[in-house]
């Protein structure tokens, strides 16, 4: 088919031309590879960032846009089998290639060179990385062609997007500054970039199969993804791209800064792309085959320029960043902070600094901003049709939105590896603030209200949603006692276990944990407060008692700390040298306080939900009570006073019958 010759080709020229416009591709005056090695890695790279286009974007079409009872659904899962394979074996050889490179050593079948990949996949960073994507590839390809059906093919898609993350791992030196915003944009860009360019390959691929009237509307759902992540990739290309150049001069100045310009005209060329697609070729596709002939021209133009955006990227990998993106050196007069965390000590905290200091999260920041579009637009879908929707849930929501982007991205984000008073605090914002006003904003009954059921076979946001709150496990986990459990539970366990450590010293373990407790917040507040259907609601007095226990524990959890006399991680937060604030275990002790005394706060507050949420319970079942007698003229009222004249009467007929037997 054209349109895979056509993406191939435009890649292999962007990275060849990249590769001499940055200068990745001249021998090097020390320890050169050889000419195989310069080219042969930024090939198979790119190699493996299109097969995990195809990978990611087949699965996320055959999830949501496509119908499990058509040829369009398998001929997806095919594809996503073929790229999954094909990342497979691209890994394999470009983890070679790789310890080739690094070791200067050229490929060979000797011990000496099997000796030194070893030693590079199981102590070297890099190499492990590189065994992890491999490794991931292998799974996901085994069950890419075992699994056909639609609810397993979601599980194949989580496990598709873990192949990200080594990936992006890789795009930023660990230890060095800016490390965690540069591997959250990495992620965010490379998710976005394989949905864009995976769903449109396998568009063109279903193109061939339906009917012009289908491939409209499969291209108006593709349409929607592809908008959502030409914005993520654009954003998340800004930050990666100013992260390595640093200086309007470099951007211009320098065979990296040119790339860069590059892909943005490729980028912004897209994007035109896009509009194009949805107010011109939409509408004419399903009115004539002219319009389909059209359409599949146009989108292997746009595979083309997408396959030199890949391309570019590529070469963007191997040239030499104008900022230096190599870890501290110990050595060389870092700071005991800089050693641990990469990047230097902040000023001293005030109050002013939880106004004026922040650590910007690209991928957190999306959260915010797209939960609070989505929002908004099916609050107006609602209100186009007629339907009202409460103003106080949508502030609620906004509300929870703008709390979680603070969280992420404000003080507590900067401060939290610093010190662990404003960790335990952003713990608590987690947990029990956020869940608690997001809970409020009621957002799956706002989906099932504002989207439309699908007719044609294919699963949705409403179809998926419902299918989650009919699953046995939507029933366990929403079991009132089973979310407290967790909820209560997981500060123990997290506190008092190696888990600590993993979440504070590295990145992957620190959004693990924000992820965690803001579900485990969230199931729980779910359950006690929640306007949206869940498959348990406990009876409230039954919530009242489960919320006092909570409290109890969580009261006992902050004392424990505040009376603790060692430190959590002794060598990470006793070993900042901070010269400023309170002492290691002074400030652990504010921590525990925290936890006690600001944690309790939205527990009760949610106490109070649920007696008011009882009370007014209570009231409507009294008005049903009475506007049912209303109806029925009192009938109750009757039935019950002729109940008791008749038991009157029978006494007195067995009072007079004894009588006369007396």
């Amino acid at each position: 088919m054209i349109a895979p010759a056509v993406l191939l080709a435009a890649t292999l020229v962007a990275v060849l031309w990249g590769l001499s416009l940055g200068g990745a591709a001249n021998e090097r005056d020390l320890a050169d590879p050889g000419a195989v090695v310069r080219i042969g890695i930024p090939l198979l790279r790119t190699l493996v960032n299109v097969a995990v286009a195809g990978l990611i974007g087949s699965l996320v079409m055959a999830v949501w846009a496509f119908s499990a009872e058509r040829r369009e659904h398998g001929l997806a899962l095919d594809i996503a089998a073929g790229s999954a394979a094909v990342l497979t074996v691209a890994s394999a050889a470009t983890l070679i290639f790789t310890y080739s490179d690094l070791a200067s050593m050229p490929f060979s079948a000797s011990s000496a060179f099997g000796a030194g990949l070893a030693q590079f996949v199981t102590e070297v960073e890099l190499g492990q990385l590189w065994l992890w994507e491999l490794l991931i590839a292998a799974v996901v390809t085994v069950l890419a062609f075992a699994v056909r059906g639609r609810k397993l093919t979601l599980l194949v898609l989580v496990f598709a997007l873990f192949t990200t993350l080594p990936l992006a791992q890789q795009g930023h030196a660990a230890g060095a500054a800016g490390h965690s915003q540069a591997v959250n944009s990495l992620l965010v860009h490379l998710v976005g970039a394989a949905v864009w360019l995976g769903g449109l390959l396998v568009l063109m691929f279903v193109a061939q199969t339906v009917n012009r009237e289908r491939l409209a509307l499969l291209v108006s759902r593709y349409s929607s993804i592809a908008l959502i992540a030409f914005v993520a990739v654009s954003a998340s290309g800004v930050v990666s791209a100013w992260v390595r150049i640093g200086s309007l001069d470099a951007l211009f100045g320098t065979g990296y800064g040119k790339l860069v310009v590059l892909k943005v005209v490729a980028l912004v060329l897209l994007g035109a792309f896009g509009a194009v697609h949805r107010q011109r070729l939409i509408p004419r596709i399903a009115k004539s085959d002219r319009g389909m002939r059209v359409f599949a021209w146009f989108v292997i133009a746009e595979l083309a320029l997408m396959g030199f955006a890949s391309g570019i990227a590529g070469a963007l990998g191997r040239t030499a960043t104008p900022v230096p993106l190599e870890p501290i050196d110990p050595s060389v007069g870092a700071s005991p902070a800089e050693i641990l965390t990469g990047d230097p000590l902040p000023a001293e905290l005030t109050p002013m600094s939880y106004i004026t200091e922040w650590k910007f999260d690209l991928a957190w920041g999306l959260v915010s901003a797209f939960g609070i579009l989505f929002y908004l637009a099916g609050v107006v879908r609602l209100r186009r049709r007629g339907d009202s929707w409460p103003v106080g849930r949508t502030i609620a929501w906004i509300a929870g939105m703008l709390f979680l982007f603070y969280s992420t991205n404000g003080a507590l984000n900067a401060y939290e590896q610093y010190l662990f008073s404003v960790h335990m605090l952003g713990h608590m914002m987690f947990t029990m603030l956020i869940p608690l006003v997001l809970v409020l904003g009621a957002p799956v009954t706002l989906l099932l209200r504002a989207t439309d059921k699908r007719k044609d076979g294919s699963w949705g946001a409403r179809e998926w949603v419902m299918w989650g709150l009919q699953t046995p496990w939507s029933r366990f986990l929403t079991n009132p006692v089973v979310a407290a459990a967790i909820f209560v539970g997981s500060l123990w366990v997290f506190y008092f276990s190696p888990i600590l450590r993993w979440a504070t010293s590295e990145h992957l373990g620190h959004q693990w944990m924000i992820i965690h407790f803001l579900i485990s917040g969230y199931l729980f507040s779910l359950t006690m407060i929640g306007i949206d259907p869940v498959p348990n609601r406990a009876p409230y007095p039954f919530r009242l008692v489960i919320l006092f226990a909570t409290m109890a524990s969580h009261a006992f959890f902050g004392v424990t700390i505040m009376t603790g006399d060692s430190l959590f991680l002794a060598d990470w937060f006793g070993a900042m040298g901070r010269t400023w604030g309170a002492t290691p275990l002074e400030d652990q002790a504010t921590g525990g306080g925290i936890a006690w005394g600001i944690g309790e706060l939205p527990t009760l507050a949610l106490a109070l939900v649920v007696a008011v949420q009882w009370s007014r319970s209570d009231r409507k079942e009294q008005k049903r009570k009475d506007r049912a007698e209303d109806r029925s003229g009192d009938s109750e009222l009757n039935a019950y006073n002729a109940m008791l004249a008749a038991q009157a009467a029978r006494d007195a007929d067995l009072e007079a019958k004894r009588d006369e037997r007396a």
